[in-house]
């Protein structure tokens, strides 16, 4: 793509704005790429190119003399294109990667990112509760599972010590942010998934329970829909739920399991 530019003009516009100041030092610059460079204050035409962009290549170039300092672009902690893309990436298998709880019942439907949209999805509709922070929720959701697209997804029957899956997800954690690029993004992602792991806010409490509740409903659903007795999946989850919401959606889904299986209601 090539452009024109329009030095003479603003150099004029800007010499009857400001008289008898002499034109602002940036009226000369014609601007090649987010790293801005002056160019010689002829008119000519540039020549764009894609390229990998440098860890300074998105400085924004404030006028002198305009009192405000520079700051990079993204400073609030978004990291670069390639580091973004490199990331979103690697979380492909989250898409792909099927759950091993169905899997090892001959089901092979819900990947990990099903159930993780799920809970955002619950965490999205859930009701107001008192001190309950939804969109943190939301966020906590979204990467409560996250490492599973490097490690997998590890369930009791592969015999793993619950402590040493938490290190391998934490270092599988670690890695990924790394891919990201670190920085505040990156860091945000950590303190999310940690505030989950050790269940530590009224949040994590909630999600913690919306992961059982959309894994006894999606039993439920795979039971009708595959004909199969899928108890374990509520054995598991009985007497664990922490929250009264999490309480309540539960006993919804074992209401309507009952009532599909024609057992007495307790």
């Amino acid at each position: 793509m090539a452009v024109n530019s329009p030095t003479s003009r603003c150099a004029a516009q800007l010499s009857r704005s400001l008289a008898p100041r002499s034109p602002l030092p940036f009226s000369n610059r014609t601007f090649t790429r987010p790293g801005f460079r002056p160019d010689p204050p002829t008119p000519r035409l540039v020549s764009v190119r894609c390229q990998t962009p440098s860890p300074d290549a998105f400085r924004s170039k404030r006028p002198v003399g305009l009192g405000e300092p520079e700051a990079p672009i993204g400073s609030s902690g978004s990291s670069s294109t390639s580091s973004a893309i490199d990331f979103l990436t690697l979380c492909h298998s989250l898409k792909t990667t099927k759950r091993k709880g169905w899997v090892n019942h001959g089901i092979k439907g819900e990947s990990i990112a099903d159930h993780m949209y799920r809970m955002a999805l619950m965490s999205l509709i859930a009701g107001d509760i008192p001190g309950l922070n939804r969109e943190r929720c939301i966020k906590i959701a979204i990467v409560h599972d996250i490492a599973e697209a490097i490690v997998g997804d590890i369930t009791p029957s592969d015999g793993v010590p619950k402590k040493e899956k938490s290190r391998m997800e934490e270092a599988a954690l670690n890695e990924m942010c790394v891919v990201l690029g670190g920085g505040m993004r990156a860091e945000e992602i950590k303190e999310l998934w940690a505030e989950y792991e050790n269940n530590s806010s009224i949040e994590a409490n909630l999600v913690k329970d919306f992961d059982k509740v959309e894994m006894i409903l999606q039993a439920l659903e795979y039971e009708m829909e595959h004909g199969k007795v899928l108890d374990e999946f509520f054995i598991s989850t009985a007497g664990k739920f922490q929250t009264d919401l999490g309480k309540s959606w539960a006993a919804e889904i074992i209401s309507r399991r009952n009532t599909r299986l024609g057992k007495s209601q307790n």
